[in-house]
């Protein structure tokens, strides 16, 4: 029987040394800038989204974003703030890759690597700095209960974390071995000793962060946030890796995404760009929010919108009919298939992500 890999043995590089694909510089998109043209049934269903949006916000319901990585790679970070600003998007979801991105974008204005190059020698994913930080955010804003979003938006927001003294966890994990908080006291004196992480403050300089969601997200008070997969994303080839820390900052996440689910009613989801995350997490977390709802005699959730974008054609399926017979390969579009399922109305629109969100935030007045 083979054995596990030794992780803490993995040579990590800094980031300097990536060669990086995308410049902050290049790839930001203007939110005052005239967005291109789009399709006259995209921008109808667009405008239509605008008035769905108006409506649940003037009864206080959710207006949900969920968005894959791209979103941000593609550079739409200042249209999803200004969209925060207008208070137009109340929760904001993505994935891990969506959250590492937004972080070295911050942190040094470059990210994305060659994966086909990096896997061949070794070195995609070892990247110091972004499997250090990332970890010394969710270590240390376990301690404080937050979740993956907002620990690392803090994170980002006030360049970097203190750390507390280890006798100060030692104690508190003797005083109160069972308390909510002593698993992530734990994992944090574990990996200050292991990883020589000094009491104190850790001061991180984030040059860009008035571009990065996660730090603004967190200045304005909107939840954003991360659902990550173990071995997923990045951070797992890292000596930090703590699939343990992950894990915790994720199921945080989901309970507050859930929250969030829980004041859907008459509301709005756009999924961007998210194929797999988004209809999976929601479905899970719609699913739990009626099961509490009926326990307690209240009618499950209802009168949802939901808007998916992606490039892809959707099947060559009329979505708004329902979802196809399993004969037909559409109905193995997932990122369709699950919202279809949810309960509410439901509109795909095909079309680029930052496009898609140009043209929202032109028609709710910039």
């Amino acid at each position: 029987m083979s054995s596990p890999l030794n992780l803490t043995r993995l040579k990590v590089l800094p980031l300097a040394q990536r060669r990086s694909l995308a410049r902050l510089e290049d790839i930001l998109v203007d939110p005052d800038a005239a967005p291109p043209p789009c399709s006259e049934p995209n921008l109808a269903l667009i405008r239509q989204c605008v008035r769905d949006i108006a409506q649940a916000r003037a009864k206080n319901a959710v207006v949900m974003l969920i968005y894959g990585a791209h979103l941000i790679k593609n550079g739409a970070a200042l249209i999803l703030i200004r969209l925060l600003q207008k208070n137009g998007i109340t929760h904001l979801a993505t994935n891990g890759a969506g959250a590492i991105h937004d972080w070295e974008f911050a942190f040094c204005g470059r990210s994305t690597e060659s994966v086909r190059e990096n896997v061949a020698t070794g070195t995609f994913g070892t990247w110091a700095e972004t499997g250090r930080n990332l970890h010394l955010a969710l270590l240390a804003g376990a301690l404080d209960g937050d979740g993956f979003g907002r620990a690392l938006g803090k994170f980002t927001a006030q360049d970097g974390v203190t750390l507390p003294p280890v006798e100060s966890l030692e104690a508190a994990l003797r005083a109160a071995p069972a308390h909510e908080l002593a698993p992530a006291r734990a994992e944090l004196l574990q990996a200050m000793r292991v990883h020589q992480l000094a009491a104190g403050r850790h001061t991180v300089t984030h040059s860009h962060k008035e571009a990065s969601v996660l730090a603004q997200s967190f200045k304005l008070n909107v939840p954003l946030t991360i659902h990550p997969g173990i071995g997923y994303d990045i951070i797992s080839n890292h000596p930090m890796f703590n699939g343990a820390a992950i894990g915790r900052a994720a199921e945080m996440d989901f309970r507050v995404f859930g929250g969030a689910v829980e004041d859907l009613d008459g509301g709005v989801v756009l999924s961007v760009g998210s194929a797999i995350m988004g209809p999976q997490v929601f479905e899970k977390s719609l699913s739990c929010v009626n099961n509490l709802r009926l326990q307690a005699g209240r009618p499950i959730v209802s009168g949802l919108n939901l808007y998916v974008v992606d490039l892809q054609d959707g099947g060559r399926w009329d979505w708004t009919q329902g979802e196809p017979p399993k004969d037909n390969p559409a109905y193995y579009l997932r990122f369709c298939k699950s919202y279809s399922r949810m309960g509410g109305a439901m509109r795909y629109l095909q079309i680029d992500n930052v496009l898609f969100l140009s043209h929202l935030l032109r028609e709710l007045g910039n």
